[in-house]
């Protein structure tokens, strides 16, 4: 469970709203909701990580069933369930037609994460960022015009706008100053600055996620055509979100960055 975001855990049968509770909550989560089938819960801010609240949920028909409502793990890949199915019996044809839906939507996200892999192996932009995150800058012909930073109770970030043949670059140097969470990026865009449409950017980074305390470098690499919306020159921002969702940095690029 996180901190503002709902979870809810739907049941097979109705639930009896009067014999279901929480022992501990108050101060942490709001009170539960039961609607039919389903026990909605909002923690009002994120569980420490060795907290754990009992919640005792019966159904109409008198069955209990337990569970501790824990924060989610530490590790950057891992999300909050925001609706978690029950089954009595694992083997029944709901929780198996439950299953197999979830094994497909998962098969499609890796599908097309196989594909656009492929696509970035041959993509002269991606090479390019490679280049630049690993430091051979040198072997690019990106040259830095600008630099800035930023600081918020989380990270620190320290960034470099570079000017190319026909495309531009931005570095950022990203240091993890949480204690015990580690930093990951959640999602990069590029948008045009007047309308909002979304642009390619080719991203690549030094980390996976990084550990407190420790830096990070992400490189990150746009075409000329970019910066072109119906015939005309435009400006970008480009956004970075990390793994709570928040923007941790937004930079402006503008079309000198690629003419001639």
């Amino acid at each position: 469970m996180k901190g503002a975001v709902v979870t809810t855990l739907r049941f097979e049968k109705p639930v009896d709203p009067d014999r279901t509770k929480m022992l501990g909550w108050e101060g942490r989560l709001e009170p539960l909701s039961v609607v039919r089938n389903k026990v909605i819960l909002e923690p009002l801010h994120d569980l420490n990580a060795d907290e754990a609240i009992p919640l005792l949920v019966t159904l109409a028909d008198g069955t209990e069933v337990s569970f501790l409502l824990r924060p989610p793990r530490r590790q950057a890949w891992d999300w909050a369930d925001q609706q978690v199915d029950v089954f009595k019996d694992r083997d029944s044809y709901a929780a198996m037609h439950s299953a197999l839906q979830r094994a497909l939507e998962e098969n499609g996200t890796l599908t097309e994460e196989n594909a656009r892999y492929r696509k970035e192996e041959t993509s002269e932009d991606h090479a390019l960022a490679t280049l630049i995150a690993s430091g051979a800058l040198a072997q690019t012909p990106f040259k830095v015009v600008d630099r800035f930073s930023g600081r918020d109770e989380r990270a620190t970030v320290e960034a470099k706008v570079f000017k190319g043949k026909g495309k531009a670059a931005v570095v950022l140097t990203i240091k993890n100053l949480d204690p015990e969470q580690p930093w990951s990026m959640t999602s990069a865009r590029l948008v045009t600055k007047d309308r909002g449409d979304e642009r390619a950017v080719a991203i690549r980074t030094t980390f996976r996620e990084i550990a407190p305390g420790a830096s990070g470098v992400m490189a990150l690499v746009v075409d000329k055509s970019a910066f072109l919306e119906e015939g005309h020159w435009t400006s970008l921002f480009l956004e970075i979100y990390r793994y709570d969702g928040l923007r941790q940095a937004l930079i402006q690029l503008d079309p000198y960055l690629v003419a001639r």
